[in-house]
């Protein structure tokens, strides 16, 4: 057989093993559209309307970031001399922080809103999980290797030494500020020197690894793994872990859950009963015997038991005597800072914000120590419950911002918005997530997405 023939055989040969292979794909393209067909299998999720989450994400995260700081470290367990904040206190003046200033945005007690283009100023609740998810888009992948998210900080994030001057209120003396602080402070320096995630969160390496910092920058994974828990946990492990260990680690995880079952829980709820469910179903990421679990436990308890579902005050005081002042359940109170005190804290908004978004900021405004913290947590997931549209009819405002300066705290990211201020929109985060969950979809999930009907189909597990 000479050459030509042979080489037209070969071809035969290749179509054919190309058609069959087309074929069998086309078979369990069905076959996998069949099964995520029935409910029972599987979870169908508009990509249309999360996107809108999505942005009502960041707006509802960011309300709540810049209201909470307000009342940053005003509060921090010293009742005798300086009494707790209540209800009576809301839309009143603010009191100075633990280190003698207020905030140069406002002086008065309330919610904070930027308006028209007038970007976000990015912080330390949202510029690190801004950061993830550009690393995402930026390596194509759905799984951050420790290297990745070691080059990113130092990328993106300042150290104390290059940071620019930043001056907080008109007279003061310009200062060096790379707005990193406790764990995150201490594992960008470890990461300077070589250090990956997760020896930046051993105890022997950073002192501070029980502070709140990763729940402030991992939240977002639980979105960006709709419905399915388990992936959320696998894709934020490392980030996790890049700053908490022990309790902080834990209820860093239990905070992605929350944002993970967002996508799944029952709509035939109200938003009471689906705040519910989600948290007791986060409950069981904490380890039975943990401080963090009896936290939660205890304050679940005091909120159900008081017939006055407005006296919230009354669960945060029993919050302070049994933890800071008694110690109780394994936890030695240190620092304002630290993730177990704060945690403790957002679980009274949340369980007594019942789901409404306006209620829980408040609450999570007043109920003291890293105020700000709570607040974006829980107004950012309840901004994505609700959506953009719906974050702004709660709050009664019709022409909120959705410019983002990101380069407020962090560096080198591109510039999404050209010719006006800030570099990015919540409107353009959102549809950019859309795309790493299709691959997270597919490749994490296997799961199927169908461009067709502009939706996700979702296996259960």
């Amino acid at each position: 057989m000479g050459f030509l023939a042979k080489a037209n055989v070969l071809k035969l040969i290749l179509i054919s093993i190309i058609t069959i292979y087309d074929v069998q794909a086309s078979q369990l393209l069905t076959d996998k559209k069949r099964f995520c067909n029935q409910a029972t299998s599987c979870i169908k999720v508009s990509r249309l309307a999360y996107q809108d989450k999505l942005h009502g994400f960041w707006l509802g995260q960011s309300i709540a970031n810049w209201t909470g700081l307000i009342t940053e470290m005003d509060k921090v367990g010293t009742p005798a001399t300086m009494p707790f904040y209540t209800d009576n206190d809301w839309g009143r003046k603010d009191l100075p922080a633990m280190w003698g200033q207020g905030v140069p945005h406002s002086d008065i007690i309330d919610f904070f809103f930027v308006f028209n283009k007038t970007p976000w100023g990015s912080d330390d609740d949202t510029d690190i999980e801004y950061m993830y998810q550009y690393l995402h888009e930026y390596h194509q992948t759905t799984l951050l290797t420790a290297k990745q998210i070691q080059q990113g900080w130092l990328t993106h994030t300042y150290s104390e030494t290059d940071a620019p001057l930043f001056t907080k209120f008109p007279d003061d003396k310009p200062v060096k500020e790379n707005f990193l602080w406790e764990s995150n402070q201490q594992a960008r320096k470890l990461m300077a020197k070589g250090f990956l995630p997760p020896a930046t969160s051993e105890p022997v390496n950073n002192d501070k690894y029980m502070m709140i910092d990763a729940q402030l920058t991992t939240e977002i994974f639980g979105l960006l793994s709709p419905a399915r828990e388990d992936v959320a946990l696998k894709m934020a492990e490392l980030p996790i872990r890049t700053s908490a260990n022990y309790d902080a680690y834990w209820i860093s995880q239990f905070y992605v859950v929350m944002h993970a079952l967002a996508s799944k829980v029952d709509k035939a709820f109200n938003l009471k009963q689906q705040v519910l469910w989600m948290a007791d179903q986060a409950r069981n990421i904490l380890p039975e015997r943990s401080t963090s679990a009896y936290m939660y436990d205890f304050i679940k308890k005091s909120y159900l038991n008081n017939p006055d579902k407005d006296d919230w005050e009354k669960t945060r005081d029993e919050v302070y005597r049994r933890y800071q002042v008694n110690h109780a359940d394994g936890y030695v109170y240190k620092d304002p800072f630290e993730a177990g005190i704060n945690f403790a804290a957002s679980l009274v908004s949340l369980f007594y914000g019942e789901g409404d978004i306006v209620r829980t900021i408040q609450i999570g405004t007043l109920a003291g120590w890293d105020s700000d913290n709570p607040t974006a947590t829980w107004g950012g997931l309840l901004g994505f419950m609700i959506g953009q549209k719906g974050v702004s009819k709660a709050f009664k405002q019709n022409n909120l911002s959705e410019h983002y300066w990101i380069h407020r705290t962090r560096r080198n990211f591109p510039d999404h918005t050209a010719n006006q201020s800030g570099e990015d929109s919540f409107s353009a985060m959102a549809k950019r997530a859309i795309q790493l969950i299709d691959l997270v979809v597919v490749e994490k999930m296997h799961g199927h997405v169908d461009l067709t009907n502009n939706v996700w189909h979702i296996p259960n597990s």
